[in-house]
């Protein structure tokens, strides 16, 4: 593991690989540690970066809810890889890393030479278009949200039984289909009360910061190539159509199904390697 000291934030990160730059971001409530099958196979062909997002995994956690908008979890990865040299590079996220990943898009599309998205409908729409039935399986967004420290108290209480719950409840998963390597790193993130309050804020600040930040882009296409993955028994693909909700956000996208729920990469990583090195080669 190596660590980067950013202007904000202190960022855990691993290299491995040769050729092109690619960065791969988690989501919640995981760690650079979901790549761990993934970035072999594609370190074969790029130089790839695996890194803890900011109040994750071994990345440190600032305080107070605006230092976790999507604008500033961006703005580290943006920074490590330009500290690692690479001016442009290929971007790949799931969850929060692949909200994070749209922000850095919507930032600084010169430094995105492709980006795919795993298993997310944009941010704005999913917030201001709720329906019953996202509002049921994404519960945790608006009990995540709530002030300090009523959601950090209770969830303190059993992380391992809240967290894995939320690994097990969005696409009918079970424990087993997670590599113990993985589940052992995720659990030793999640049993600290500091990471536990940092991912509280992340979902605070997308209600409080990233709503509005999405809003003032609505209407923007860009025009860097896009790859849409998603669960095909995720509750996305049972609430969306997917790759229609991105059709207006990028000119050139595709993508589609994989199989099993939320945590496609975790349980069919061979799979999601084999769909992410078809977008990515040249």
């Amino acid at each position: 593991m190596k660590r980067f000291a950013g202007s904000d934030a202190e960022i855990a990160y691993n290299v491995e690989g040769s050729g092109p730059p690619l960065l791969l971001l988690h989501g919640f409530p995981q760690t650079r540690a979901m790549w761990s099958t993934i970035a072999p196979l594609l370190a074969k062909h790029f130089t790839v970066v695996t890194a803890d997002l900011r109040g994750y995994g071994a990345s440190s956690k600032p305080d107070g809810v605006s230092a976790y908008s999507f604008r500033a979890m961006g703005g580290d990865m943006l920074e490590l890889m330009a500290h690692l040299g690479h001016e442009r590079f290929a971007l790949v996220g799931h969850d929060r890393g692949a909200r994070t990943a749209h922000r850095m898009a919507l930032d600084a599309p010169a430094r995105l030479t492709k980006i795919a998205l795993l298993d997310i409908v944009p941010t704005h729409l999913l917030l201001s278009e709720l329906t019953p039935q996202v509002a049921k399986g994404y519960y945790h967004w608006f009990f995540l949200a709530q002030p300090a420290p009523f959601p950090e108290t209770l969830i303190s209480h059993d992380p391992d039984h809240y967290f894995e719950s939320c690994l097990t409840g969005w696409g009918s998963n079970v424990l087993s289909d997670f590599a113990p390597d993985q589940l052992s790193a995720y659990r030793a993130s999640w049993r600290n009360l500091e990471t536990i309050t940092a991912m509280c804020n992340d979902y605070r600040a997308a209600l409080e910061i990233d709503v509005a930040l999405d809003e003032a882009d609505l209407g923007r296409q860009l025009d860097i190539p896009a790859l849409i993955l998603f669960g095909a028994d995720g509750p996305m693909a049972k609430a969306y159509d997917v790759l229609g909700t991105w059709q207006d956000r990028f000119s050139n996208v595709t993508g589609k199904g994989m199989p099993g729920g939320h945590f496609f990469p975790d349980t069919a990583p061979e799979e999601t390697a084999g769909a992410l090195l078809s977008f990515l080669m040249p």
